[in-house]
């Protein structure tokens, strides 16, 4: 099949779920089919970085897309019905170039990646492309409730800066539960990561033709080393080892879910750790670290780290891995990564959603609230053996279920290529 991929973003280096996604989707279809892939790009380094894609595909690019500001934003918020992800790739110069890609080749397939790029997609329609296909990462509406109602709560117990951000999500909400219907209605085939998800949008169209593909990992890179590779960050390393009581959350650190996450886990759970183990200390490992981020940084109790190159050091030498989730949707590339590593894993139940057969109390443990996630991630600080056997019982489950190569031909199946 000739496949036309659209990133709405660059997919490599394949940092953050929806790149990691893009990335392993493509180059596993890549194996047996001739893919093209037209990508947004930030500038003129992000293209030179882009140039592994080459290998795999005919990589094409569009500068943008244009920035945003806070107040134009606002505006869209307040005057458009469309909801603010789909306005925000939203470039003539991408239209123009797909238009062009469209009348000079004919494709068997356009792969539209996330609600992003949609529209782009539907557009693919009017030149005769026989089959059309959106990649939803998440089911959108569903994330904004989630979030709308977190920071509601959040804003009627006195915090006005959450009341805004409810506000916010809540109209979101609304938009997306409308757009999103009318979006996956129009695919030929809506891709989708988890039962879950597909169960959201089956409930705003139940016509749709939707599927799960879910999120996978590459589990010979993500294997477990003993001892772990060189290359920890020099903040990290100092606590790390057998006795060490360091937990660990590797995370793209400006995704609003995550930030929540974050402070949720500092404020709520990490005091009740603390006051049984004194010197755990949370690690935050990732990129795009904002003002909120940085601020819980105090070097003692939350270390921020920031970017690395391989998170793999990261998570092999922590006393937990922790998925403190609350908002969100789809299921957790990082918890994945973490599984494949068999590192000991504490999640919310949230946080563990759209990974099919993972059990409590054999792979992981769960904890939906502050005292009952704090009790857990106690237990595996102070019995390392647990930890060994989640973290061996985990692996298995990812290796079995959930490898990229696993998931290829089920994608392949669903294009009937």
């Amino acid at each position: 099949m000739k496949i036309l991929f659209l990133s709405p973003y660059p997919a490599y280096p394949p940092r953050g779920g929806g790149a990691l996604r893009i990335w392993n989707l493509l180059r596993g279809l890549a194996q047996h089919h001739d893919i093209t892939c037209l990508s947004f790009a930030s500038d003129a380094a992000a293209v030179v970085a882009l140039a592994p894609m080459r290998a795999h595909c005919r990589l094409a690019t569009v500068i943008g897309p244009p920035p945003r500001s806070l107040a134009q934003r606002a505006r869209a918020t307040l005057t458009s019905r469309l909801p603010d992800l789909a306005l925000r790739n939203a470039a003539p110069a991408y239209r123009e170039a797909l238009s062009r890609l469209l009348a000079a080749e004919r494709f068997d397939l356009v792969h539209a990646a996330s609600l992003e790029m949609a529209d782009y997609g539907l557009l693919a329609r009017q030149f005769g492309v026989p089959l059309i296909s959106l990649d939803q990462f998440n089911a959108e509406y569903l994330l904004q409730r989630r979030a709308a109602l977190s920071d509601l709560r959040r804003g009627v117990a006195g915090t006005p800066r959450a009341l805004l951000g409810g506000v916010y999500s809540l109209v979101q909400w609304r938009k997306l539960v409308a757009y999103e219907r009318r979006v996956v209605r129009d695919y030929d085939r809506v891709l989708v990561v988890s039962a879950e998800d597909q169960a959201a949008l089956a409930r705003l169209a139940p016509q749709a033709s939707l599927h799960v593909i879910p999120n996978g990992v590459d589990t010979s890179y993500f294997a477990p080393h003993d001892p772990p590779p060189p290359g920890l960050p020099r903040p990290f390393a100092a606590r790390t080892g057998e006795g060490g009581s360091d937990l660990v959350f590797t995370a793209t650190l400006d995704y609003r879910p995550n930030i929540d996450a974050l402070v949720w886990f500092v404020q709520q759970v990490l005091p009740r750790i603390r006051a049984v183990q004194p010197a755990a200390r949370f690690v935050v490992v990732g990129r795009a670290a904002g003002p909120a981020v940085r601020a819980l940084h105090d070097g003692d109790a939350v270390v921020v780290v920031g970017e690395v190159d391989d998170v793999r050091p990261s998570i092999g030498a922590a006393a937990a891995y922790v998925v403190p989730m609350r908002i969100g949707g789809g299921s957790r590339l990082k918890l994945l990564e973490a599984l494949a590593l068999a590192a000991p894993v504490v999640s919310t139940p949230m946080g563990a959603e759209g990974i099919i057969g993972l059990e409590d109390g054999k792979h992981l443990l769960l904890g939906a609230t502050p005292a009952a996630f704090a009790a857990a991630t106690l237990r595996l600080i102070a019995d390392r053996e647990l930890g060994r056997r989640l973290g061996a019982a985990g692996r298995a489950h990812v290796v079995s279920q959930y490898d990229w190569q696993a998931i290829i031909p089920r994608l392949e199946g669903v294009y009937g290529g």
